[in-house]
């Protein structure tokens, strides 16, 4: 199995074929070296390579699964984001002062997916900081999409969904802030899920060096990474719980099932333009066909409705608050400088640009007035989800772009459908979810004419992540999901 074909199989059939004893873990595991050293060289996406360890714990697996043991990820290959810290190798997030940075103890989540028989095969490239859509460093170099390796990945997770579309692994797991995993999973046609703010706990995804303790996430999330839908079910459900040393004193965990479980029961929202950043004809046609299918497929769907939370007000105050988050990290000149220039803007600019330089030098006061604005839109989003099960809408305005490398992301641009856009404005889009801290699961739709991957993001309310997920599972079997890259015809 795993020579013909199994590469691209889900965890789901994997594991399946595991327990049947039709693969061994060994073998999976040899399968995915060997594609990563037939392939890798072109896409570079395994940057920390883990081998010995990996053949190691499929062993371990197959003794397991001899004995008649069964675990959720038992004998399965995962690859890991380079910013969770794994025990003996390198932790960087690209930073080269970092570059010899070595953690004694395993992230949360990464020892929770080892607990679950997870055989961890490396570690996945990252931006500088995870502060980018591309995924490159001077460490470890650029990691290229595998549908046109001129273009990104995605980032901050692109190691990862470039793995996944690779073939290398059934599972990967990265982190969100800005999109980061819901982008590059866009880009190269994968699945992923963004779960309801602080749902997984992510001690030990820790700039270097700094120590490894529990926190609450403000924006930022971890969540699973896969080729299908019901993959991330499976990851999420390893992931998600409080964390022992915290709230896990105190609370378990209690998801509320899926709202519904066939799609002529689902009520949607459809959105495909937002005021402030547009989208292009090859996103904007994916859209409108699984509008169109949905609704022939009995579905309750709406492309309108006055209860959807203004997305120009939205964005405006997302980039307040992220950039009031990334800012409390810039060096003194930095902010120096953001000041300089935050102190020149006219009181009538509300571009996002403007709206992420005040963010990062706005005040605590100024911050909790932002936080209480954010109080309010999630009330909104309550609103609306009595109405409707989910919002279907872009992760991005375009499909995966050449690289662009110039240093300062300020001065770089987007060409959506011939007119140029600030880069960073790219924002306005995963924000709708990020900022009121929603679930939400990236879904491939497919290819561009140009060969590229299309998708979108199925927005949920707030701790239903099996909604999304759920929904994300019917499109999939119904409208099909991953499409493997052409270059890999092995």
């Amino acid at each position: 199995m795993a020579k013909s074909g199994g590469s691209f199989k889900s965890a789901v059939e994997l594991s399946a074929a595991l327990s049947a004893r039709k693969v061994s873990a060994v073998e999976l595991m040899q399968d995915a070296i060997d594609r990563i050293e037939r392939h890798d060289g072109k896409i570079n996406a395994i940057c920390v390579r883990d081998f010995d360890r990996a053949l190691g714990a499929a062993r371990e697996a197959d003794a397991a699964l001899a004995r008649g043991e069964r675990k959720p990820l038992l004998g399965l290959p995962v690859a890991i984001k380079e910013s969770f810290n794994i025990a003996g190798l390198p932790t960087t997030w690209g930073f080269v002062p970092q570059k010899d940075f070595r953690p004694a103890e395993d992230a949360l989540p990464v020892a929770r997916i080892k607990e679950a028989g997870g055989v961890v095969l490396g570690k996945t490239n990252v931006p500088v900081g995870l502060a980018d859509w591309q995924s490159y460093n001077d460490i470890y170099g650029t990691t290229n999409n595998p549908y046109d390796l001129g273009r990104t990945p995605g980032g901050s997770s692109g190691g990862s969904s470039a793995a996944l579309a690779a073939g290398y692994c059934a599972l990967a797991i990265g982190s969100d802030i800005g999109g980061s995993l819901r982008v590059p999973a866009f880009h190269c046609g994968i699945f992923a899920h963004k779960p309801t703010l602080n749902l997984c706990p992510a001690r030990g995804e820790t700039p270097p060096p700094l120590p490894a303790l529990p926190r609450e996430g403000d924006l930022a999330v971890i969540g699973p990474m896969a080729r299908s839908a019901a993959d991330l079910s499976l990851l999420l459900d390893i992931m998600a719980g409080p964390d022992p040393l915290d709230a896990g004193v105190a609370y378990k965990l209690d998801l509320p099932a899926a709202r519904h479980q066939s799609l002529r029961d689902f009520r949607v929202l459809v959105i495909d333009s937002h005021p402030l950043l547009p989208t292009d004809r090859d996103v904007r046609g994916a859209i409108d066909k699984l509008a169109t299918d949905l609704a022939k497929a009995g579905m309750t769907v709406a492309r309108e409705s006055a209860l959807l939370p203004d997305f120009a007000e939205t964005s405006r105050l997302y980039m307040r608050m992220l950039l009031g988050f990334l800012g409390a990290f810039f060096l003194p000149d930095e902010l120096a400088d953001s000041q300089a220039r935050a102190n020149r803007l006219s009181p009538g600019d509300h571009s996002l640009g403007a709206e992420r330089l005040r963010g990062t030098v706005a005040s605590h006061r100024a911050w909790v007035l932002d936080a209480g604005r954010r109080a309010g839109l999630r009330a909104q989003w309550r609103a609306l989800f009595s109405s409707f099960d989910a919002v279907i809408c872009p992760i991005m305005p375009t499909p995966a772009f050449p690289h662009d490398h110039l240093p300062e992301q300020d001065l770089r641009r987007i060409s959506i459908d011939g007119t140029h856009y600030p880069y960073s404005d790219q924002l306005a889009w995963p924000g709708i979810a990020t900022l009121p801290g929603l679930p939400a699961t990236a879904v491939p739709l497919g290819l561009s004419k140009d060969g590229l991957p299309v998708g979108v993001q199925i927005v949920g309310p707030w701790l239903e992540d099996r909604t999304p997920l759920k929904l994300a599972e019917l499109i999939e079997r119904e409208f099909g999901g991953f499409v493997p890259p052409k270059m890999f015809d092995d």
